[in-house]
């Protein structure tokens, strides 16, 4: 599972915003390595994910009907070796060790996923080859692998060489534009934006601090996909829907 409903609950970063009152509009966000951590994640969720946690009804074009469409196909006109979870819920991906847990777990309940081996105790390779389907018949010696055996997730600790975990390094700041483009935090680069965006007038200018939580999670992954003003989507718009 991709985290616990407790873990959920809990993690919340803080970020601070640059916003144009008169254009009603973040600028950019001035934010540590965690909310950096979580956009770049984001490029590694499977499409199947992606529409469990948007709903299909609200999906831009026509790939939410692809997945109703499996959804609901009667699982007789599926191969032997197929299941409608594996691409309807696949597993949330751990390509990444020690991103904040910022969107709801969508993938198949692990109670539900079996693994097995070859079941011919003198088969010499048997344990290196794993399968999900016990009809199948082992690549060493013929017979099917139906020993049912457990799996064993990465754990973080030992992940890698360092314990900071994540995509970038937390020794910087950074900056993340409206359009969900990220550099290094600079005063050249934050003067530079403030040029592109013509902005004359500074007391327009408004900082302010945000929390961003799993509420905010699955609306970033929404704006990133069908807005260019994803941070002013999910911090300025969303103010106006709950009025």
């Amino acid at each position: 599972m991709f985290l616990s409903s407790i873990a959920m609950a809990e993690t919340k970063l803080s970020l601070k915003l640059l916003i144009d009152k008169k254009a009603n509009k973040v600028l950019f966000a001035e934010a540590g390595k965690e909310f950096v951590d979580f956009l770049f994640y984001l490029l590694s969720l499977p499409v199947g994910t992606i529409i469990n946690l948007l709903k299909s009804e609200t999906m831009v074009g026509c790939i939410g009907n692809l997945y109703e469409s499996l959804e609901n196909l009667n699982e007789a006109y599926l191969q032997p070796n197929q299941h409608k979870n594996l691409l309807l819920k696949p597993d949330m991906p751990n390509v990444v060790i020690g991103v904040p847990l910022l969107l709801p777990d969508t993938s198949q309940d692990p109670a539900q996923r079996k693994y097995y081996n070859c079941s011919y105790y003198r088969c010499s390779n048997g344990s290196r080859y794993v399968t999900n389907n016990p009809n199948t018949l082992c690549p060493s010696c013929g017979n099917s692998m139906s020993t049912e055996v457990s799996f064993v997730g990465m754990n973080p600790g030992k992940a890698g060489s360092t314990s900071e975990g994540g995509v970038v390094k937390g020794l910087a700041t950074y900056m993340v534009m409206d359009d969900l483009t990220i550099t290094p935090m600079s005063m050249i680069s934050g003067i530079a934006l403030l040029n592109k965006c013509n902005i004359k007038d500074f007391s327009a200018l408004e900082e302010r601090m945000v929390e961003f939580s799993i509420n905010e999670g699955p609306e970033m992954l929404r704006a990133s996909l069908q807005s260019k003003t994803a941070l002013t989507y999910v911090f300025i718009l969303k103010e106006f829907k709950e009025v």
